[in-house]
């Protein structure tokens, strides 16, 4: 079994909101919620910060932040500041972009990898997201960034649908075909102050299902991400996971950390998993 990358991005590679924590949405899975963690950083202070991040020994970081009126992460807006940074520095950029179009293809080439929330029904993006957005147009961005040579790391969250899980296996159908290098699988946490706070967290047995099929069809890395529920869930899917065949997991248990060591060849980097 191959080496196993596990990733601990919080030390070294923080997530930044260049929105603060507006975001035109309210998304019925996070209402805001996750944008409140990350680090608030504007526009006027941005490049300084980014060398902070570097004489401090950071590897480099998220540029992220809620979605405007035109469903983008407003990255765009900071494209001469973000190709400072990567002039000036030597820090990885990793950028949560929203649904980007060719005019942004002129600063995203600065950025190391792209990561793209990626639902494959659309049904889902309606109820979850509540835009009038279809899986057409997930796709046509996957085919930008793929035919313009743009490393891309398409996020699907398992269980988005409220909790119930189906569409997640034609999602990853539908991203077999591309030259991906990382597919990266969440799993929905139920979030105080969201629309889905009350839900039950969908089970460990029938998450790893999912995990399963991408293991035996996606032919890329496979990685966990950041986002899963916390406690002994994690413990047995990580476990689980691991036992399966994944490439990367972010933030796994400690004592989970010690039992892959004795199981697999282990590295540990302080990174996004994508990079």
């Amino acid at each position: 079994m191959k080496k196993l990358k596990i990733y601990i991005p919080g030390i070294s590679f923080p997530s930044i909101s260049l929105t603060g924590t507006y975001c035109a949405l309210n998304c019925a899975h996070c209402g805001k919620h996750y944008l409140e963690t990350m680090k608030k950083v504007t526009r006027k202070n941005l490049v300084e910060y980014c060398k902070n991040l570097e004489r401090e020994g950071y590897k480099g970081c998220l540029l992220s932040g809620g979605l405007d009126h035109r469903l983008k992460v407003p990255l765009d807006i900071y494209s001469s500041e973000i190709k400072q940074i990567k002039k000036e520095t030597k820090l990885k950029l990793n950028a949560h972009v929203g649904f980007i179009d060719e005019s942004d293809l002129e600063w995203i080439r600065y950025v190391d990898v792209i990561s793209l929330d990626f639902v494959g029904a659309d049904e889902v993006i309606k109820r979850v997201y509540g835009i009038e957005k279809s899986v057409k147009d997930y796709l046509r961005i996957i085919d930008l960034l793929t035919s313009n040579g743009v490393k891309v790391a398409p996020h699907i969250t398992i269980g988005l649908d409220f909790g119930k899980i189906w569409w997640e296996y034609t999602a990853i159908d539908q991203l077999i075909g591309y030259p991906i290098d990382v597919l990266v699988l969440n799993v929905l946490i139920p979030t105080k102050g969201t629309k889905m706070e009350g839900l039950t967290p969908p089970s460990v047995g029938e998450s790893l299902k999912v995990v399963r099929y991408a293991r035996q069809h996606f032919k890329g890395e496979l990685s966990i991400g950041c986002m899963r529920p916390p406690g002994k869930w994690r413990v047995e899917f990580d476990r689980k996971a691991i036992e399966e065949g994944i490439d990367r997991i972010t933030n796994p248990p400690r004592k989970i950390i010690e039992w892959a060591k004795k199981t697999r060849d282990v590295e540990i980097i302080y990174e996004c998993c994508v990079i």
